[in-house]
């Protein structure tokens, strides 16, 4: 009995079979370089963590080199120099941060750390007694303060962005990092004030929703949406960085402002004893002065623990605020 004949062309039986394992190859080289960039991620951390891993590995790399010791694997001996030299001139809590960036270091070589030696746990609850471990904080600002720092920016293209910046920077309880990361795109302004939309941030490394919510201030001279409406006329964008540079002449770039710079911006327009994290500090200190409470201070600067939010509150200022006045004598 003769067999039925195919309809499909004879090269067609050929050329299936190729196609297919050609796309595999392609799959799999895809899939490949995915995991790679994912382990990559997993490594280096957030932007910033990774700038301080690279700026702590460059002063470790040459105090090695300088003093005859391989990086990896480094010995818990070699360990305890480096720790007493940088014992010098930084405080216990850089000298954890370096730690960390070592400890890392040793675990992208596959090699044990030094910092998991016993006798080196030791030697750092000795160094640690020894040190000064008060970690230095940014010191809040008064309303007033705030005020006459607003009040002194020009209405220039430059003034109206400082402005906002300080604003939103006090407001939103933002860390400078975050102010710098904004997109045009990340704000939402309506009716009931101004929604803004945090792709990342020090404490949402993966990228999860978070919002902080602004609203509309009385004084339309110290108001954070005013201030952000009158930069983004200024902008003419929907997308981009919010905060630009601007050159001289009053021209504004695309480029994105620095973090480092919001920190100058800080301590230009307020005093050179505060820092861009005074902005977060005052926020929670004046907050909680007028009676908000720790999950309202919390839903604004995305912190986890009450506990962060009582080492926020500069209310602890022994002289300023101090029970013994309320003793009725």
């Amino acid at each position: 009995m003769p067999q039925p004949q195919s309809n499909t062309p004879p090269q067609a039986l050929t050329i299936i079979p190729d196609t297919e394992q050609s796309l595999t190859l392609r799959v799999d080289e895809q899939i490949h370089q995915e995991a790679r960039e994912y382990l990559r991620a997993g490594l280096q951390g957030s932007p910033n963590s990774h700038r301080a891993f690279s700026t702590d590995l460059k002063q470790y790399s040459a105090w090695c080199q300088q003093n005859g010791y391989e990086p990896t694997p480094l010995s818990a001996v070699a360990l305890v120099e480096y720790v007493t030299f940088l014992g010098r001139s930084r405080s216990f809590f850089t000298i954890q941060r370096h730690l960390a960036s070592i400890a890392k270091l040793h675990r992208q070589h596959r090699v044990d750390s030094p910092t998991t030696d016993e006798q080196f746990k030791v030697f750092m609850k000795g160094f640690k007694l020894k040190k000064t471990v008060r970690q230095k904080q940014a010191p809040d600002f008064s309303l007033k303060q705030f005020r006459q720092a607003i009040d002194a920016l020009p209405h220039t293209p430059t003034g109206l962005r400082n402005r906002a910046i300080l604003l939103l920077g006090f407001t939103g309880a933002f860390r400078r990092s975050e102010l710098a990361q904004l997109d045009v795109n990340h704000i939402l302004i309506d009716d009931a004030g101004m929604v803004i939309r945090l792709d990342r941030s020090k404490t949402n490394q993966f990228g999860e929703v978070e919002e902080k919510a602004v609203t509309y201030a009385s004084e339309v001279e110290y108001c954070p949406i005013g201030a952000l409406q009158a930069w983004l006329a200024v902008v003419g964008r929907h997308d981009g960085p919010l905060f630009v540079r601007i050159r001289k002449g009053e021209r504004v770039t695309q480029e994105r402002l620095s973090d480092e710079w919001v920190n100058v911006l800080v301590q230009h327009q307020l005093g050179e004893s505060f820092t861009a994290h005074s902005l977060r500090a005052s926020f929670v200190t004046i907050a909680k002065a007028n009676g908000a409470d720790d999950l309202e201070v919390m839903n604004q600067t995305k912190h986890r623990t009450t506990t962060m939010i009582q080492r926020y509150d500069r209310r602890r200022n022994i002289r300023k605020h101090n029970a013994s006045g309320k003793l009725g004598l």
